[in-house]
């Protein structure tokens, strides 16, 4: 690996980009399908967001050499989940302006009207992504820093 100055500030903007296309192709695979409108739909994309943010963690661990920070691990995650949210409400947002019936699905529920659909379900993926990635940062960080997971040295001290 050519990981040794890997920063959190790096690797969150990376792994963000890797989970936002993951979480890309699903929507539009969910959208072609019918499968958008339904409850599981997004449940499933909270699970790939959260996969993507301790896929993350791990990975700056071991680039570390698993002397991670507890600061560096978190904010990894929160980058990483921000990065990935933003990227899908921009192609939430891209994706309601090519397809009208992608939008059709979600709008059973829709509060807001038809013209502000498209904009309060993108703002809304964006909070609920970065959110969803600041507890799974918490959670992924306990797990990490975890005596199982320190070095002998470090195991030893504590």
């Amino acid at each position: 690996m050519n990981d040794q100055h890997l920063t959190s500030e790096k690797n969150g903007l990376r792994m963000g980009l890797f989970t936002a296309l993951g979480l890309m192709a699903y929507t539009g695979i969910a959208a072609l399908t019918g499968f958008l409108g339904t409850i599981e739909a997004g449940a499933l994309d909270i699970v790939l967001l959260a996969a993507g943010v301790v896929l993350a963690i791990r990975r700056l661990k071991r680039s570390c050499g698993d002397r991670m920070t507890y600061f560096g691990g978190f904010s990894t995650g929160i980058i990483t989940a921000l990065v990935a949210s933003v990227l899908l409400g921009a192609f939430f947002w891209l994706l309601g302006g090519i397809s009208q019936s992608a939008i059709r699905q979600i709008q059973a529920r829709d509060l807001f009207g038809s013209d502000l659909g498209v904009l309060i379900s993108g703002l809304g993926i964006i909070l609920l992504g970065t959110m969803t990635g600041v507890i799974t940062s918490l959670v992924a960080m306990q797990y990490f820093k975890s005596a199982q997971h320190q070095g002998i040295g470090e195991v030893e001290r504590v």
